[in-house]
């Protein structure tokens, strides 16, 4: 991403922290904190030592709060942003990187579906053990003898 001075952008363009912030629906922390992880450059600054964004980070906060929303890390992101920023980038480099993410996500619901279904059985049969006034307990008893995955 080009880097601007304070002068190039019009005055009536720039944003201060806040607005971002507010614009984007995010906190100014995330907006600092993306500039850490130099997900969105550095700003120009005023004299005052305020920062000063172009309107267009706004769209690339954006960006990076919905590829969140469909499970990619900060990390994945940085390769997003650099093949969104690339001039010769083609949707088939998105392809890839969006399938292995459905891959992920399926062996992630794999995963809880079974976890789901471990607990429900370990549940079960602690409310069978509670009536028969058992004081041992069939889901402390399974998770120590590694018997609860």
């Amino acid at each position: 991403m080009k880097q601007f001075r304070a002068a190039e952008i019009p005055i009536m363009k720039r944003l201060q922290i806040g607005e971002v912030a507010q614009k984007a629906g995010v906190s100014v922390d995330t907006v600092r904190y993306y500039e850490r992880r130099q997900l969105i450059d550095e700003p120009p600054r005023r004299a005052s030592g305020y920062r000063q964004y172009a309107p267009r980070v706004i769209g690339r906060i954006r960006f990076i709060k919905q590829a969140q929303k469909l499970g990619f890390t900060l990390g994945d992101i940085e390769e997003l942003l650099r093949l969104r920023d690339a001039p010769n980038t083609d949707c088939s480099d998105m392809l890839d990187r969006a399938e292995a993410k459905l891959v992920e996500i399926e062996e992630k619901i794999a995963a809880l579906s079974d976890m789901k279904s471990t607990l429900e059985e370990l549940v079960d049969q602690c409310r069978r053990s509670q009536q028969g006034s058992d004081s041992e307990c069939p889901i402390l008893d399974a998770m120590e003898k590694g018997d609860a995955s």
